[in-house]
């Protein structure tokens, strides 16, 4: 049995509402390329204007595990039967086109056809691999989604095109469910006190207790002189400060240190690591 295309937090509109269509696609492994980009992204709603073969193994086997998406995969003959019940159609294009057209960036596509989608379903199209849609069929598009890749170097695969407009409608997606129910797959996890993070942030007695610990040992290896500090301290303290440690790191850098003191022959190592309790020194070491 296939997994299910779309994750627990899809709704309606974003799920079934939104189509990816594809006009004529020559090579049938980018049609599976297609249906795992737009998996990975949370969308299962997948079109195929007349390809050139399709279903077949190579497909499927491009599919990576999307062959859901495939399996739902609607074949038509023309381009009217894939659009005839949207309420809005946009087409990937570049610019410079005679008759100049509505062009939006893939974010604002994105936001439109998510706002669009609460009215009526609506069409993503990409063309062809080699010379992408025609004029006749950009023109029954209401807008013309421009991506703005290296001018030397602009064209993209059909895979990858279909990969950054899915992300940017995810991520449209995603900030919504933000505002309403807060979805955790936008928080950032960068610090301690972060969700997720695995150890709480050092307090400041135990960063003070921490630096204590280093300056002595630096002094113990014969590294700095109290009597003539420089800056040494201070831009250490800075480095260490700006790394925001937690307790567990508190605790590694300590047993580091009372070892290096045992090293180098100073009575003081055992004194300095003795308010670190022995379990802390010893999950430091794993």
């Amino acid at each position: 049995m296939h997994e299910p295309a779309l994750s627990p937090e899809s709704n309606d509109s974003f799920k079934d509402q939104i189509r990816i269509v594809l006009v004529e696609t020559s090579h049938s492994g980018n049609i599976g390329a297609v249906a795992r980009a737009m998996k990975n992204m949370g969308l299962g709603n997948l079109w195929l204007v007349n390809p050139a073969s399709f279903p077949d193994e190579t497909s499927y086997a491009r599919s990576a595990g999307a062959s859901d998406v495939l399996d739902r995969a609607q074949v038509v003959s023309s381009l009217d039967e894939a659009l005839a019940d949207c309420v809005m159609v946009m087409g990937t294009s570049a610019r410079g086109r005679k008759v100049p057209w509505p062009v939006i960036p893939p974010p604002d596509a994105a936001a439109t056809a998510v706002q669009q989608a609460a009215t009526g379903k609506v069409a993503l199209v990409f063309g062809r691999e080699n010379h992408g849609l025609s004029n006749d069929e950009l023109q029954r598009c209401h807008y013309h989604i421009h991506i703005p890749s290296n001018p030397d170097y602009s064209s993209l695969n059909l895979a990858m095109a279909v990969q950054v407009i899915c992300y940017e409608l995810r991520m449209f997606h995603l900030k919504s469910l933000e505002e309403g129910e807060s979805s955790p797959y936008l928080q950032p996890m960068v610090a301690p006190g972060d969700e997720g993070w695995d150890s709480p942030p050092a307090t400041a007695g135990e960063v003070e207790g921490f630096f204590g610990h280093f300056e002595q040992t630096l002094v113990d290896v014969n590294f700095h002189r109290r009597d003539n500090p420089r800056h040494l301290i201070a831009r250490m303290r800075r480095l260490f400060q700006r790394a925001r440690m937690d307790q567990m790191e508190v605790n590694i850098l300590r047993g580091v240190l009372s070892s290096i003191q045992k090293a180098a022959g100073n009575q003081n190592g055992k004194e300095q690591g003795a308010g670190i309790s022995s379990d802390s020194q010893d999950r430091g070491q794993e």
